[in-house]
């Protein structure tokens, strides 16, 4: 800490300094890479700590004794002198005492054969000098560089820089004042000799020494390197943010390995790659945004298993939670230590958590660790919390030491499944306390007042299991073989798997005594890495059993197992309590038993087991044992609440099960025994939850109340097992190279008659039919909340088993499986929104039709409360998953094709999109939006593939010229579609002047009548009584009784529109035209004429030839053949009269000559 005082003296630190002035320094503690020393030193047993009883840890001196120079320092120091010690993991440490700096090399052996040791002076100050003021770096690897090869750079608070080039020359030093803009809080030793310095607002400069032995200085810009000089928005789509104004820097870390730094300020983790000459920043990222909502969850769950309280910490929000941060840099990942309290918390304490984050390089991962440790200490202040900090060895980077002046508090980091219980060591002896810290030869190293440097180890007989759990699993084994390294079978052994369930128990017991190597003996033996398929299954068998064994464990150590006790009902709180506790020391072994897989090499080798005659993951089996342990927790904190009501339901289902209750013991510790058989009181809650809904009136307060009470309970059970799966999912995580596992189908989500599925769906009906109608409004409120809670976790499960099948090998693999999964999941979701949603609790129904993405619920609901303005926010929340195509479609299937086509301007792109698979409603839009391009393209589309109705055609030909008309088309180009339009409606013409008469007889409607072919309208004006076929379907049709000329000119007019996909060959259409023509006329006598033209003058062939003349076709090529038209089988009764062919060649001969 940095304190104002009095004016320096020349030696010693004058007393009656004042500390008015708040401390600027920080709890984040930064310590290099830790590199293990070629020698490990020895520690032996702190005299002044032998006798404190503690369990798991030993207080030992670490390396020789201290230098004369620190003890003397050390005996001369006033009372009020604030010491402060760092130690390197290069072996090296220093002590700032007053204005004194002492040096020293860390002697590996008990007896010290070469000291070096060295004090400097420290330039004056105001403030008092800490440790991390302090940095020491050499050209060479500091555990082996020469003294005169190491520099030292001491930095004043306010700036004032002296630097030793050489520490063998301790009167040769340089003095520079560095403008930091703020007081300085680290001096960091980085690359190429040089040191980084930072300001409390988060100022770094980078210093080293120039060619005359002077100090230079220059600032590290935010966002330097190829990123420099682009805006703040810009650069934080690069991971980089700029600093806010008030941002204070907590940390700096300096990792000589990667050759990276690390800077931890109130807001963000930021990231700088550091060459000899220069630098530039990675990624900075937002650490309290990112962390805030993790720790509060962390503490949450914790407090809600332990408390029936504290229900705060889940919903709070980033501004109301307050915290402090440290980090250090382990084997598994960078640790960053938060101190978070609640003002509401009562008393309120301070949550100390560790939380392990991944560097990928280019951003830190969205996957981290949380640990609430089990210090929490009483919250004075954050200036208090501040002294506390933390030493992390680096291997194996599982034991986190926090500690202040008073304590070292030993905790896992979480990393690790298992590891020893946390431990409090106390210096708090008369004139004794901790002055600093660090880690050293891969041990946590700290300086005692009184004892000098100290390291805390684990006791080599120490278990990591709890005792009662030791002790149980111990027992398991009495009647099993002695286990030893030299004598487990043979892989030639053939060995049951009940012998091979007990090697195994007593391998992961060797384990938890810190005997690795032995354990790994065994494992190997037992399970070999190439064993067959047989054996695999075998493995996750015997994993199975040990790890149900543990979860079902019969409290060995618990007299009332043993002895008689009173009936729980009597009302001794010590029950409870001891259930709670067996609880946790079986969630404790748990974590042990996942630790000893991984580390033995079992947990990537664990195949699949079946269960409820199904096959699930081995290692989610697993997970499975764990969250029902944590819901059996959380059971017996409600238990305590309402001991009627769910010893009632124990009590059932124990008879269910035929379970006897020893009369030593009560049904709630038979029960909780048993803890995979936990879910079972979920259907007996619900038979006591009908029971009492019955026996009492609809107006007592009992009545309602068993219904609530049941709902919570449900509730918070399954959540604390969802909340298990969720922040516990790395620990179970497969691996990169497992096989395919099977479907994953969690208990939470369980089926049949007692499954978790079948007690919500029943719940639900309970609650809308048999509760909801009965109950005033602040009940419905309550219950509603109860029941969308239960709804979500029903959901969730099918979220989980479609995930699971997605992520089948090869992609597509279950397709048939997931997509009736899909349906069901789909049908299950309608069903229990609906009902909500009828009943007009929209707000309950939108949470989980949100989180669903039930579309059809959230548009109806709109729909039923007009409110278009939430339907536009849907469009926008799922724009990814395509909410505004469903809408259209659901518009479309229930007929709103006016509220579909009358979208706001932001729909228009989307709703267009959407049209052009529905191209008979788009030209609608078109014209909405004035796109009349657009409308004519798809009008004239649609009349060109409408080939069933006439009328309809006709319509869409007319709209498309109208709509071509209105565009902006260039002239040309409009008057060339107009044309076409114009020449298919000369075609329609002719089937709209068919004969009003001829379809009222053949019964055919003008609005209705299908369209004709030219072909097919041909047909109809020459051939009498024929059937006619359209294109599009054969419809019976005579047609005319007596056709004319015009009709006639009309079909021969038909033959151009007659298409080559037609298949028809119209010249002989052409002949059969003018042979019908002929055959309207009597040709046996020229009526007392011997002129033929003057005899054919008035037949209709004749008139036919002067109609073609008259509009200047040419007869020449147009017409037939004569010798074609004689051939005509329908003219053969004409042939036989010799007159007709006279007469036709006659004319044939007038009428071609004439035209030439």
């Amino acid at each position: 800490m940095f304190s104002p005082r009095t004016a320096p003296g020349s030696g010693r630190r004058q007393q009656g300094r004042t500390t008015g002035r708040k401390s600027v320094s920080s709890s984040l503690l930064f310590s290099p890479r830790r590199t293990p020393l070629s020698s490990r030193s020895t520690p032996t047993r702190v005299q002044s700590h032998a006798a404190a009883e503690w369990i798991n840890y030993d207080v030992q001196t670490f390396g020789s004794s201290l230098p004369v120079k620190v003890m003397e320092a050390l005996t001369m120091a006033d009372a009020d002198d604030q010491i402060s010690v760092k130690v390197n993991e290069s072996g090296w440490a220093w002590m700032v005492c007053g204005e004194r700096l002492i040096i020293w090399k860390i002697c590996q052996t008990a007896v010290a054969k070469l000291s070096v040791c060295k004090e400097l002076q420290l330039p004056s100050s105001e403030y008092n000098y800490t440790a991390d003021l302090v940095a020491v770096t050499s050209n060479a690897p500091l555990e082996t560089a020469a003294v005169q090869s190491i520099s030292v750079l001491a930095v004043a608070a306010e700036g004032t820089a002296r630097l030793w080039p050489s520490l063998a020359q301790e009167g040769n030093y340089t003095e520079t004042d560095v403008d930091l803009g703020d007081l300085c809080n680290f001096v960091v030793a980085v690359r190429g000799g040089s040191f980084v310095l930072s300001s409390v607002r988060s100022r770094l400069l980078r210093a080293s020494v120039d060619s005359s032995g002077k100090l230079q200085y220059r600032a590290l810009l935010q966002g330097q390197g190829m990123l420099s000089g682009i805006g703040r928005r810009v650069s934080s789509l690069f991971g980089i943010l700029s600093p806010p104004a008030n941002d204070t820097l907590h940390s700096v870390l300096w990792i000589g390995g990667a050759s990276c730094l690390y800077t931890l300020t109130s807001s963000s983790l930021s990231k700088w790659e550091v060459d000899d000459n220069y630098e530039h920043q990675i990624f900075s990222w937002d650490a309290q945004r990112a962390l805030t909502e993790s720790i509060a969850d962390a503490i949450w769950e914790m407090l809600s298993v332990c408390f029936a309280l504290h229900h705060w910490w889940k919903s709070i929000s980033q501004d109301e939670l307050s915290w402090s941060l440290c980090c250090m840099f382990s084997r598994a990942g960078l640790v960053v230590l938060a101190a978070a309290w609640h003002p509401s918390d009562t008393p309120c304490l301070a949550y100390f958590c560790l939380v392990t984050l991944q560097d990928n390089g280019a951003a830190i991962s969205d996957q981290f660790i949380v640990e609430v440790t089990k210090y929490n200490p009483p919250f004075l202040s954050e200036e208090a919390l501040q002294s506390t900090r933390l030493v992390l060895p680096r291997s194996p980077g599982s034991t986190a030491f926090l500690y202040n002046e008073e304590m070292v508090f030993a905790c896992s980091t979480g990393t690790s499944r298992g590891g020893l219980p946390d431990e409090k060591i106390s210096f708090n002896s008369s004139g004794d306390g901790v002055r600093g810290g660090g880690s050293c030869a891969n041990l946590p190293v700290f300086f005692s007042q009184n004892s000098g440097l100290v390291a805390v180890v684990a006791r080599e007989s120490a278990s990591i299991l709890p005792e009662t759990m030791e002790d149980s699993l111990c027992s398991s084994l009495v009647a099993g073989p002695e286990v030893s390294a030299m004598e487990t079978p043979t892989r030639s052994d053939p060995v049951a798997q009940e012998d091979k369930t007990k090697l195994l128990k007593a391998a992961f017991l060797q384990f938890c005594r810190n005997d690795l190597v032995g354990a790994q003996t065994v494992t190997d033996e037992l399970f070999p890495t190439d064993g067959d398929g047989e054996e695999g299954a075998e493995l996750d068998g015997v994993v199975t059993r040990i790890n149900l064994d543990l979860v079902d464990d019969y409290p060995a150590s618990d007299p009332r197992w043993a002895e008689s006790v009173p009936d729980e009902s009597a009302g001794f709180p010590l029950t409870s309590l001891i259930i709670l506790h067996q609880l946790e020391d079986k969630m404790k072994a748990h974590g042990c038993f996942m630790d000893f897989l991984l580390q033995v090499g079992l947990l990537d080798r664990l195949g699949q087991v079946t269960v409820r005659s199904t096959p699930i993951a081995t290692r989610l089996m697993l997970c499975e044992h764990a969250e029902k342990l944590q819901a059996a927790m959380v059971l017996k904190n409600h238990h305590t609440k309402h001991p009627e009501l769910v010893n009632r339901a124990i009590g059932i289902a124990l008879q269910r099960n035929n379970t006897a209750v020893p009369p030593s013991l009560t049904a709630a510790d038979v029960f909780f025994r048993e803890v995979s058989q936990i879910s079972s009181v979920f259907d007996c809650l619900l038979e006591e939850e009908e029971r009492s809904l019955k026996d009492n009136p609809v107006d007592s307060v009992q009545w309602a109340e068993v219904v609530l009470t049941v709902n919570t309970i449900i509730k918070d059970i399954l959540q604390a097992a969802g909340q298990y799966r969720e922040t516990k999912s790395s620990m179970y995580r497969a691996s990169e190279n497992a096989s395919t596992e099977p479907e994953y189908i969690p208990w939470t989500a369980s089926g049949g008659v007692s499954g978790v599925r079948t007690v919500i769906s029943r719940q639900h009906e309970i609650i809308l039919r048999s509760v909801y109608p009965h109950a005033d409004s602040e009940l419905r409120s309550a219950l509603c909340e109860q029941l969308v809670a239960l709804l979500d976790i029903y959901l969730s499960g099918y979220v989980a088993q479609l995930t699971s099948l997605q992520q089948q090998r090869p992609p597509g693999a279950q397709q048939e499986r997931y997509n009736s999964l899909e349906m069901e999941y789909s049908q299950r979701r309608s069903e229990l929104l609906a009902p909500l949603l009828d009943l007009g609790q929209y707000q309950w129904v939108a949470a989980l039709a949100e989180k669903y993405c039930d579309f059809d619920i959230l548009v109806q609901m709109c729909e039923q409360t007009d409110n278009q303005n939430r339907l536009q926010h849907y469009m926008a929340k799922f724009a990814d998953q395509n909410f505004a195509d469903f809408l259209f479609r659901w518009y479309m299937e229930k007929g709103k094709r006016g509220k579909l086509l009358s979208q706001p301007a932001a729909q228009h792109q989307q709703l267009a999109s959407f049209l052009q698979s529905h191209q008979h409603l788009s030209w609608l839009h078109h014209i909405h939006v004035h796109d009349y391009r657009s409308a004519h393209r798809t009008l004239y589309s649609q009349a060109n593939m409408e080939t069933r109705y006439f009328v309809k055609k006709k319509t869409l030909l007319a709209l498309s010229k109208l709509t071509v008309l209105a565009s902006d088309l260039p002239e040309d180009e409009l008057n060339k579609k107009v044309d076409d339009i114009v020449e298919q409606e000369r075609f329609l013409l002719h089937q709209e002047t068919l004969p009003r008469q001829l379809l009222e007889e053949k019964q055919q409607n003008p609005d209705t009548m299908p369209l004709l072919s030219a072909y097919n309208l041909i047909q109809v004006k020459t051939h009498p009584h024929t059937h006619i076929q359209t294109h599009a379907h054969k419809y019976p049709m005579f047609a005319q009784r007596r056709a004319n000329e015009y009709d006639f000119k009309k079909a021969l007019d038909l033959l151009e529109y007659i298409d080559e996909e037609d298949e028809v060959d119209t010249d002989s259409l052409k002949c059969e035209i003018f042979g019908k023509a002929l055959k309207r006329d009597d040709w046996s006598s020229g009526d007392g004429t011997d002129d033929p033209l003057e005899a054919a003058k008035d037949s209709t062939f004749v008139k036919i030839l002067l109609k073609l003349i008259q509009e200047g076709v040419p007869l020449q090529t147009y017409l037939p053949d004569v010798k074609e038209l004689l051939d005509l089988d329908e003219l053969s009764s004409l042939k036989s009269k010799p007159y007709f062919e006279f007469v036709l060649r006659a004319n044939y001969e007038h009428y071609l000559q004439a035209q030439m």
